[in-house]
C-alpha cells in the first residue's frame, strides 16, 4: 500500500486538505515529515542558528488580548519599563558576545512617549555599537509613520504575530472593539513590508476552539503573504486571563507540543529559505524543546538579556523556562543545547533571511 504520507511530501506544493492529512500525522508518520524538513532546512539554510538576544522592554500594554498574562486587565502584574541605560548595557552584551542581533520586546503600546523612546534607543544601539547590531522589533500595531521613523532610526526586521489568521476565531480570542481590529493587524504586516522591513509573522498552537483546518489555513497565509520569518508556538494558558475558564477544552500539553513542532517542520518545507525560531514556549513543555525545534526545520533562537529582576514581569503564559537565569547563564545554556541539536552558532553573523535576500535581489 502506498505511504501516503510519502506521497504528499514528494509533491511540489501543499493544498489545504494535504495539510490537514499532514498535520493529523501520526507518531511514526510524522518522522517522515521531520526527516524531510530536517533534510531542506540544511540544503537552504544550512546547520548555522542564529542569535537573537531579546529584551523584553515593558510589560506594559494597552491591549487586553483573553489569552496574554501581561493584559491590560491583568491587575496582579507588576509593571516595569526599562531605563534606556538598561536596554543599551543588555546590547551592549550582545555585541560583545558577537549576537550581532537584537530583538526588543514590549506589550502593545503606540503611544507619542512610547514610540519616541524607541527612536531614541534605536538611535543610540545603532551609534553605540558601530551599526554593528540589527535589530528586530516586536512592539505591536503602529501607524505607518512610527514604522518608518525606526526603520530609519535602524531596525531592519519586525515580528508582528498575527495569533489567528481565522477571523471569527481570532474574535474569541480578543475584545471586539478597535483596539483589537484583525484587519488593522493584517494592514500593519503589509505595510512593514512596503517600507523594507524583513517581516515575520506567527501564530498559537493548541489554542481552544482552534481547528486542524484553522492550523492548515494559518500555514497557507504565511505562504501566501510572503513572510520573511516566523515565530510560532504552543498555547500555554495562564490563570489570570478569560481564556483560563476554556482551559478543559485543551489538547494535552504535549499534543500541543507535537502539533508545534509538525507546524514547523510543514512550515520549513513550504518556505524552504525563510529563517523560523525556536521559542522559549516550546521549552516550558518540554526541557529540550527548543533544541527538537532545531532539528525539524527552526534556525533562529533568543537568548533572554532582560535583567532577572524583571523577568517574573513579563510571564505571558505560565512555566515559561529561564526567567531567573543570568545573560552568561543563558548564553551558555543555548550554546550546550545548540551543540547537542547537532548545529553550529552564527557567531557574528546577521542571520539576516536568506527568503528576503533573494525578494531584494
Amino acid at each position: 500500500m502506498p505511504n501516503i504520507i510519502d506521497e504528499l511530501l514528494n509533491k511540489e506544493s501543499f493544498t489545504r486538505e494535504d495539510l490537514i492529512i499532514l498535520l493529523q500525522a501520526d507518531a511514526v508518520q510524522r518522522q517522515q515529515i521531520y526527516t524531510k524538513a530536517a533534510a531542506i532546512k540544511e540544503e537552504y539554510v544550512g546547520k548555522k542558528v542564529y542569535f537573537r538576544g531579546l529584551i523584553e522592554f515593558s510589560n506594559i500594554c494597552a491591549k487586553n488580548c483573553y489569552y496574554c498574562g501581561i493584559r491590560r486587565g491583568n491587575k496582579k502584574v507588576e509593571r516595569y519599563y526599562l531605563t534606556e541605560q538598561e536596554v543599551v548595557d543588555a546590547a551592549l552584551y550582545a555585541w560583545k558576545e558577537q549576537y550581532a542581533s537584537l530583538v526588543i520586546q514590549a506589550g502593545e503600546r503606540s503611544d507619542h512617549t512610547h514610540t519616541r523612546n524607541i527612536t531614541s534607543l534605536l538611535r543610540r544601539i545603532h551609534h553605540e555599537t558601530n551599526g554593528e547590531m540589527h535589530i528586530t522589533l516586536s512592539l505591536g500595531e503602529q501607524s505607518e509613520e512610527t514604522l518608518r521613523e525606526w526603520f530609519d532610526a535602524g531596525a531592519h526586521r519586525y515580528l508582528l504575530r498575527i495569533e489567528e489568521t481565522d477571523q471569527a476565531l481570532y474574535r474569541k480570542l480578543h475584545p471586539n472593539d478597535k483596539t483589537h481590529d484583525f484587519t488593522t493587524r493584517l494592514n500593519c504586516l503589509y505595510t512593514l513590508r512596503k517600507i523594507g522591513y524583513q517581516v515575520g509573522t506567527g501564530v498559537m498552537i493548541g489554542l481552544p476552539f482552534q481547528t486542524i483546518e484553522n492550523l492548515a489555513d494559518d500555514l497557507i497565509f504565511f505562504r501566501d503573504i510572503d513572510i520573511d520569518m516566523a515565530g510560532m508556538g504552543p498555547y500555554i494558558e495562564h490563570e489570570d486571563t478569560p481564556l483560563w475558564e476554556y482551559r478543559d477544552l485543551l489538547l494535552p500539553r504535549e499534543e500541543r507540543f507535537n502539533l508545534t513542532m509538525k507546524m514547523i517542520a510543514l512550515l520549513r518545507i513550504m518556505m524552504k529559505d525563510i529563517n523560523i525560531a525556536a521559542t522559549t514556549a516550546m521549552q516550558a513543555i518540554d526541557p529540550v524543546g527548543r533544541e527538537k525545534a532545531l532539528k525539524v526545520g527552526a534556525n533562529v533562537t533568543m537568548p533572554n538579556l532582560t535583567p532577572v529582576k524583571y523577568r517574573e514581569g513579563y510571564l505571558l503564559y505560565e512555566d515559561k523556562p529561564c526567567v531567573d537565569e543570568e545573560a552568561d547563564e543563558c548564553k551558555n545554556c543555548l550554546e550546550a543545547r545548540i551543540k547537542l541539536s547537532g548545529d553550529d552558532i552564527g557567531y557574528g553573523e546577521w542571520g539576516d533571511s536568506v527568503h528576503f535576500r533573494g525578494r531584494r535581489k
